[in-house]
């Protein structure tokens, strides 16, 4: 029976890794939450988890008085996250931690010899080299579980070494496509939070809105995929039925298509190399009828330049313009900024930056530190 651990449990990605888990009868060891106490005491009680922590303090207390009739063991805190994601009986960690906050329980989980299904993409954006080289050292998997990176990975399964030219990125567009800056001028959280396709937790979403999300698995594909920024084409597709696809050398292009439903790669993380049945709707191409492809509109939305701008340089460039994104996008939830100011404050921190070659993780967490203040000085 395969074991596991879900990081970001009461989460978009963590529900559906539930719903996985409840399908195959998966062994859940340990659950990782922010502060939704309710759903995660309902999560303990079905589930059972040996481990469970939160990042909240308070939301700590609360769950440790809510569940204490049960054997879950409840821990609290930022350390106390990391510890579990390595402690625990898991052979597999499902990360779905929102933001910067996922990268050091990644590293923590792989020293610990656990292979990685990662929803966190920025684990790779922001720690990269470090998560690759600790990955080797390990010898341990990491498996994709953004339906885009998945795709890329399923379309590359018995492909010959070096067969690859190219990776066709899909996206959504967002909420916004085909507006004009002056027509974003005065967006609101609620209609950026509208997103035409999938259903998302609110950063995300916003980050789909801005195209953010995708310029940073533009960043997350380079990693994942040992390719040149330059070899990776945005294709906006606005029916996201094509999650992706790649071309190779000799020209053929193999897509990955499906509905709209983040429990097949979820789930192929966790079944890979075999594939079983899945409770995500079938794609009927009939109902579906035609599909579109389109350029982004680098003009309007800069943030997809600014992080492609970022992997090319390289060094704590990817780290600053996540980390100045992460606090932008919490202004603009919460009124205190403009949607279009997301990309001005993305592209300061991306210049703001010195270039580096060599880093550690705490200069990753000093650089998204100092975004993060940057971003401050915009409201």
């Amino acid at each position: 029976m395969k074991k596991i651990a879900i990081l970001g449990s009461t989460g978009s990605i963590g529900t559906q890794s539930l719903d996985v888990a409840r399908k195959h009868g998966y062994e859940v060891c340990s659950l990782v939450a922010g502060s939704n106490v309710k759903l995660l005491e309902e999560q303990i009680r079905e589930f059972k988890p040996k481990t469970a922590a939160v990042m909240d303090k308070a939301a700590g207390k609360a769950l440790k008085t809510a569940v204490a009739d049960t054997d879950t063991v409840v821990t609290f805190g930022r350390e106390a996250v990391v510890e579990l994601a390595a402690e625990n009986d898991a052979d597999t960690v499902i990360n779905a931690i929102v933001g910067i906050a996922g990268l050091q329980p990644t590293l923590a989980a792989v020293e610990a010899k656990k292979d990685i299904a990662l929803a966190n993409k920025e684990t790779l954006v922001t720690g990269g080299e470090l998560v690759k080289k600790a990955i080797k050292e390990n010898g341990v998997k990491l498996l994709p579980v953004d339906s885009e990176h998945s795709a890329i990975f399923q379309c590359l399964q018995g492909a010959p070494e070096g067969s690859l030219k190219s990776i066709l990125l899909t996206a959504s567009g967002g909420p916004f496509f085909g507006k004009t800056r002056d027509e974003l001028k005065n967006v609101t959280v609620a209609q950026a939070l509208k997103h035409p396709n999938w259903s998302m937790g609110a950063k995300i979403t916003i980050d789909s809105a801005s195209l953010m999300n995708k310029g940073l698995e533009v960043i997350e594909a380079v990693h994942l995929f040992d390719v040149d920024v330059d070899d990776i084409t945005v294709v906006v597709h606005r029916q996201s039925i094509i999650h992706s696809a790649v071309e190779f050398r000799d020209g053929a292009v193999i897509a990955q298509l499906g509905t709209p439903d983040m429990r097949l790669p979820i789930q192929y993380a966790l079944t890979y190399p075999e594939r079983s049945d899945c409770q995500a709707e079938r794609l009927d191409l009939f109902k579906v009828g035609s599909m579109t492809f389109e350029k982004p509109d680098t003009d309007t939305f800069r943030c997809l330049p600014a992080c492609i701008k970022a992997i090319r340089e390289g060094g704590l460039k990817p780290a600053a313009v996540n980390g100045a994104n992460e606090m932008a996008v919490k202004l603009f939830l919460e009124g205190r900024i403009g949607f279009l100011q997301i990309g001005d404050i993305v592209e300061a921190a991306l210049e703001h930056q010195p270039k580096v070659s060599d880093f550690t993780l705490d200069d990753i967490l000093e650089a998204d530190k100092a975004a993060r203040n940057l971003a401050l000085k915009f409201i």
